[in-house]
């Protein structure tokens, strides 16, 4: 297996270590994930072929209660990288205080080329074969890259079958109507916008004179690019897949949503009930979006987008990450040395697992609560953790990065030790 992803994940602790006073049994026990699994999956297709899909799921650490992560469907899942997002999971999880440890899954495929039959019959085969590997108590999952609420609810159906009994706490992000959470769909887009405006407080940048291109226009960046358009924020560059588009004088969001909905492509319109027109805008690459001259970018796509080679060509003040590992960490060293703040992904994209954290909640005890109470829980979450991420980054004049894994450290060490270590067994 190509290790070189997770590498470049668990090196982002390094800086932190200097800053902690940390025991070597939680060193030792952060460096592997508690347990990995690898599976098979055949499904028969529509045309009556058999196809078999390798799936994963790896459960990193569970010092702090169940693990918690994604399912994500994609062509370059891999054990590599579901390890390496089960690690940055661990650490979000420890960053909000949640009472979970990280985990992540995936299957190796493209689900654009599957019909809804098909990916029905993977989404429930996939659980059939992890059935042993999860449970509410075990191991939670979660939509991720190209899953969504309905393959959450055919996921939860799946693990209901098998166990005989219904049991919504196994899946997050399932529909409302099967015991999923008001605001679940929306809350990674809502966390961060929640960390961007309080940031941009401290700076006192004014949303009106702040320009902003996301990478990605995928539930969270689309959904986050109509947040902040709505209050005031210039968002002057979306993108997906296939490219992006932008407008020095600002894009209307709304109408690209719905043009993207019904034509599946990426158009600058502006829309008046149901007409339509195209507004002057140039198309570009994701790579050109990266090195516009904005005030703010938000890499919302994927893993690596930033890297040593295009790092110097960022002109951007700000870098939120809603995408999980968008930047390496060669990268971070060069956007560091330029002046630029990075805002990792283990704070600014947490609220999407701070309200599956909700969901969870909510199913366990049968009582569930309105939008209104869950935004108001997950703002007091990402305002409190960001507040103290900032401090810790200002008190040992380290970046954002650094204090956020500072943050994480310390807590998954308490969690760790209370189970024993070195100086308690051989000092009493």
């Amino acid at each position: 297996m190509d290790k070189a992803l997770f590498t470049d994940a668990s090196q982002r602790l390094e800086k932190a270590l200097s800053y902690v006073s940390i025991s070597e049994d939680a060193i030792e026990h952060l460096k592997y994930p508690k347990a990995s699994l690898q599976v098979s999956i055949p499904v028969r297709m529509d045309d009556g072929s058999l196809k078999i899909f390798s799936g994963y799921r790896v459960r990193y650490d569970d010092s702090r209660g169940p693990t918690k992560g994604g399912v994500r469907y994609h062509p370059n899942v891999s054990l590599d990288e579901v390890t390496s997002l089960a690690f940055w999971m661990t650490f979000k999880c420890a960053v909000l205080n949640l009472p979970f440890g990280g985990a992540k899954g995936g299957i190796t495929l493209n689900p654009k080329q599957l019909s809804k039959w098909e990916l029905e019959r993977l989404s429930r085969g996939y659980v059939d074969a992890i059935a042993n590997f999860i449970g509410p108590n075990v191991d939670v999952l979660a939509p991720d890259v190209y899953t969504n609420e309905i393959i959450m609810g055919w996921m939860m159906d799946q693990y209901s079958t098998i166990q005989r009994q219904i049991t919504p706490g196994v899946v997050t992000g399932k529909p409302v109507t099967i015991g999923g959470s008001l605001g679940r769909n929306t809350a990674t887009a809502t966390g961060a916008f929640y960390v961007i405006e309080n940031i941009m407080s401290k700076f006192d940048r004014l949303p009106r004179e702040t320009t902003v291109a996301i990478q990605g226009f995928g539930n969270a960046g689309a959904e986050l690019a109509e947040l902040l358009a709505k209050f005031d924020y210039k968002v002057v560059a979306v993108s997906d897949s296939q490219g992006g588009i932008y407008a020095k004088q600002g894009l209307d969001i709304p109408s690209i949503r719905r043009c993207k909905q019904f034509t599946k492509g990426m158009q600058a319109v502006y829309c008046q009930d149901t007409v339509c027109s195209i507004i002057e805008h140039k198309t570009l690459t994701n790579t050109e979006l990266l090195t516009l001259d904005v005030d703010v970018l938000i890499p919302a796509a994927l893993e690596n987008q930033i890297t040593a080679e295009n790092a110097d060509k960022v002109k951007a003040k700000f870098i939120f990450e809603v995408a999980n590992g968008p930047i390496t960490t060669a990268a971070d060293r060069i956007l560091e040395k330029m002046g630029v703040y990075v805002f990792p992904d283990i704070l600014v994209n947490a609220g999407g697992v701070t309200v599956s954290y909700f969901e969870w909640v909510q199913n366990r005890n049968g009582l569930y609560w309105t939008l209104q109470e869950v935004n108001q829980r997950l703002k007091e979450k990402m305002m409190t953790e960001t507040e103290n991420i900032w401090q810790i980054s200002q008190e040992f004049g380290v970046s954002l990065r650094t204090a956020a894994y500072i943050h994480g450290l310390n807590r998954l060490e308490e969690a760790i030790n209370t189970k024993g270590t070195r100086n308690y067994y051989v000092n009493g």
